[in-house]
């Protein structure tokens, strides 16, 4: 864990400091550069009209490309970095755009806010930005649904997952890692288009996910007001949801809150069946939202806490 230090760095100017709007206006931002890249690999490389098992051979080099793209722009980056304190300090900044801390608390807190004053319209508008469920067909229990388990998936995706593998391997990690994630959003998907293109792809990212997911889930149980009733969920139902990493910190989170989550939902006007985690509890309300976001400040904060004991020893 030689780079701990590095990565509780990172966290804290993300914590600070967010990725202004102002800079995200000028250059973007590292993620939306990846994407364009992923984008291009997609247009040109998935040819709707080559045979499936070439599409996924294809799929494979493409995500292999992109990926050791980032490793060795990581390597690099990090290769011209002074050695001692300055240079970890330097990882850390360099790491920083890559830790969605702040913009992940800010954008579920923008869901809470409307919808604890009624303004169901405004609400629905907020978790837009955040699912890719039909929000016209969300209430207030699926509003703050959408919001809670979002706030679950995204704390392993979006913060402990980059800052566990930059912790490990620097910039290389935390860059490969964002370079898989990435890939799974854009084109880890189970379409028509992507369902032999992206098959690595999800693959890749289910490996890459596997401790982080796991770690998040018992952080969520550690900080939780219902400890036992976290733990108890995460391991009987982590396990029914789709995904075989986002299900355990869902779970956790639907334990802590007492609320049940997942479940039957709407993508582009189809329904999906998913199981629920926590069927028995009742549906959660906009209250819920605010105390789910006070057990991920509380986790991030251990995380971080536990970093810097290790870069301490």
């Amino acid at each position: 864990m030689g780079f701990a230090g590095a990565m509780v760095v990172a966290i804290a100017v993300d914590a600070l400091l967010g990725w202004p709007s102002w800079l995200f206006a000028r250059i973007g931002h590292p993620v939306t550069w990846l994407g364009r890249l992923i984008a291009a690999v997609d247009a040109g490389w998935n040819r709707e009209f080559d045979p499936p098992a070439l599409r996924r051979a294809v799929g494979v080099g493409g995500a292999l490309a992109v990926i050791v793209l980032a490793l060795v722009l990581g390597w690099v980056l990090q290769s011209l970095l002074p050695s001692g304190w300055i240079g970890f300090a330097l990882v850390g900044i360099l790491a920083w755009p890559l830790v969605a801390l702040r913009s992940l608390h800010d954008h579920v807190a923008a869901v809470a806010k409307p919808l604890l004053t009624g303004d169901i319209a405004a609400a629905r508008d907020a978790v837009s930005r955040i699912v890719g469920r039909d929000p016209a067909a969300l209430d207030e229990a699926g509003i703050a649904r959408a919001a809670i388990e979002s706030l679950a998936e995204n704390a392993s995706d979006g913060i402990v997952a980059p800052v566990f593998w930059g912790a490990l391997l620097g910039l290389p990690g935390i860059l490969g890692y964002k370079a898989i994630n990435t890939l799974d959003s854009m084109i880890g998907h189970r379409s028509e288009r992507h369902e032999a293109f992206g098959w690595a792809a999800a693959r890749i990212d289910d490996v890459a996910n596997f401790i982080p997911a796991r770690l998040t889930g018992f952080l969520f149980v550690l900080l939780a007001p219902r400890r036992s009733e976290a733990l108890s969920c995460m391991t009987r139902d982590a396990r029914r949801h789709r995904s075989p990493n986002a299900g355990w910190p869902e779970a956790a989170m639907a334990g802590a809150l007492g609320v049940r989550l997942s479940g039957p939902r709407i993508y582009h006007g189809k329904t999906t069946d998913e199981p629920w985690l926590n069927g028995g509890a009742r549906d959660p309300l906009a209250a819920d939202i605010n105390v789910g976001l006070a057990i991920y400040r509380r986790a991030m904060l251990l995380f971080a806490g536990v970093l810097a004991i290790l870069a301490y020893a």
